[in-house]
């Protein structure tokens, strides 16, 4: 059984005390047995380190990366999920923002190589504060449980990786930004933090979807399967475009956005390895791909290119761009995307997973509750 919504009724929040877990030795989570397989765990409940916080899980999200990294660089043992919701129970040395009784949403680094003990599929998830943002009163458990890892994703390939104005310093000239793949999970808050920032969104997607971005803060929007999609935004822009963020990261997807982006070059931002080939046409253009995981801080230890180093820049980033998010959520200048409620709680989690390899997920993101765990 599940529910589509994008207004979910607010649920009653547990009004957990510091030490209420005290008694609790064990938690359920969902663990990576084998390459492309999930399994039903008891463990231990995680450490919690300095800066770190331990959260009664309310909620869950799912993720493409969530199936990727199971099928292609799974970590036997590992707890598996990125985005959570729920209560914070218990504070580690160094906490400065967040209390006990808090409701938070938040992400964390699932299937991680370095720390198989941290993952958001599971009834306990310890998690850093500084990638953690406070829910209002005006958003449920499973609408704040959508936003983690896109509220991260999104700041840093806006902020980080395009160097645009942030919403607490908003421009003073409005300028075009793309983004392909408007009507994803990171393209709908992409949309919404270009537009906070002062700056003019324009959004690449099925024109099913034109509506949904446009209510969202884009001016315009543009279909990906038009022939001529890149000369019409490139029209549209005056030929002044210089900065684009690519949801979708393939070979079409990046062609389209060097064909927009105008002829004095600018910035291109990819979610996934780009094309080496279309990279060299165009000179001028700057292309980066991010990993959203480097807002730790710590080296990601994934196989392939999808390895990274420590980045003390980007875990700085994440401690004051978390805040900011919060705030902008609080304000409502900051939409979850839409979401469908799952039944089934960490079990129905593993059915997720395979929806999202067979493409079966469209224009929302599967939420699994966890009241019962």
């Amino acid at each position: 059984m599940s529910v589509s919504t994008t207004n979910c009724p607010i649920p009653v929040r547990t009004d957990l005390s510091q030490g209420a877990h005290k008694d609790i030795k064990t938690r359920r989570a969902v663990a990576a047995k084998q390459t492309g397989k999930y399994q039903l765990i008891e463990t231990r409940l995680p450490e919690i380190g300095p800066g770190m916080v331990l959260v009664k899980t309310a909620a869950v999200a799912l993720n493409p990366a969530d199936a990727k990294t199971i099928d292609y660089s799974a970590t036997v043992g590992a707890i598996g999920g990125i985005d959570f919701s729920g209560v914070v129970v218990s504070l580690g040395d160094g906490v400065k923002r967040l209390k006990i009784g808090d409701p938070v949403c938040g992400m964390v680094f699932g299937l991680n190589p370095s720390d198989s003990s941290i993952g958001a599929f599971s009834n306990y998830v310890g998690a850093t504060e500084d990638l953690i943002c406070r829910l209002p009163d005006s958003m449920s458990f499973e609408e704040g449980a959508s936003l983690g890892a896109g509220v991260g994703t999104a700041g840093l390939a806006l902020y980080q990786s395009l160097g645009l104005p942030m919403p607490d310093k908003p421009a003073v000239t409005p300028f075009y930004v793309l983004i392909y793949g408007g009507s994803t999970a990171t393209g709908t808050l992409a949309i919404q933090l270009v537009k906070a920032s002062g700056l003019i969104p324009l959004a690449v997607c099925s024109p099913y979807h034109f509506d949904l971005v446009k209510s969202l803060g884009a001016e315009e929007a543009f279909d990906y399967r038009s022939p001529t999609c890149g000369s019409d935004i490139r029209s549209y822009t005056s030929n002044k475009l210089a900065h684009a963020l690519d949801c979708i990261t393939d070979t079409k997807t990046m062609k389209i956005c060097y064909d927009s982006i105008g002829t004095a070059g600018g910035k291109y931002t990819a979610l996934d390895p780009y094309s080496t080939r279309i990279k060299y046409t165009r000179r001028n253009i700057k292309a980066d791909w991010l990993m959203v995981y480097t807002l730790l801080g710590d080296p990601v230890r994934l196989a392939g290119v999808y390895a990274r180093p420590a980045n003390p820049g980007d875990r700085k980033f994440s401690s004051l761009w978390y805040p900011l998010a919060e705030r902008l959520i609080a304000e409502g200048k900051l939409k979850h995307h839409p979401i469908e409620i799952k039944s089934g709680g960490l079990l129905g989690v593993m059915d997720g997973i395979d929806e999202l390899r067979t493409g079966m997920v469209k224009g929302k993101k599967l939420v699994y509750l966890l009241d019962s765990e």
